[in-house]
Order: C-alpha cells, then sequence, then structure tokens
C-alpha cells in the first residue's frame, strides 16, 4: 500500500512509476467505491455523485487525476470482479 498525501496533484502522479501508478489507482478506486455506496444507500434515487458530501467528490476528484494519468500512459486496468 502506498502512502497517499494530502492532497494528490499532477505534479506527484507524474512522480510514480507505471506500477505504482497502478497501486495507487486500485486504492483510489476502492475508496470511491466505498463512500459511493454508502452515499447511493443514503440517498437513494436522489444520489448524484457531483452533488453528493465532499468525501465523495474528493475520493472521485483524487481518482480520476490517477485515471486519466493511467490512460494518457497507456496503463491497462484490470478488475477482478
Amino acid at each position: 500500500m502506498i502512502a497517499l498525501p494530502t492532497h494528490v496533484s499532477t505534479r506527484w502522479i507524474a512522480t510514480l512509476g507505471n506500477e505504482e501508478l497502478v497501486a495507487v489507482e486500485a486504492q483510489l478506486y476502492e475508496t470511491l467505491h466505498a463512500r459511493e455506496r454508502a452515499e447511493k444507500s443514503r440517498a437513494g434515487a436522489r444520489y448524484m455523485l457531483l452533488q453528493g458530501p465532499s468525501e465523495l467528490v474528493n475520493a472521485w476528484h483524487q481518482w480520476v487525476l490517477v485515471s486519466n494519468e493511467t490512460r494518457a500512459r497507456g496503463v491497462v486496468i484490470r478488475r477482478s470482479r
């Protein structure tokens, strides 16, 4: 598990190698997914990602920064279900 900074930035992401990037993406995805499940359970049909609590929106923002970098580098992310 890689220690994440308080604020994930593109500058920090650029320091990661591809394997580290994949590990960070997986960590952030799990965090986002857990917060999203909790908010969907709480809000039901009114759920809207970017209008949710700040913890959910911040989790999404951090994940999307890392996810975009994986795509830009051509790194393939595989999730087992």
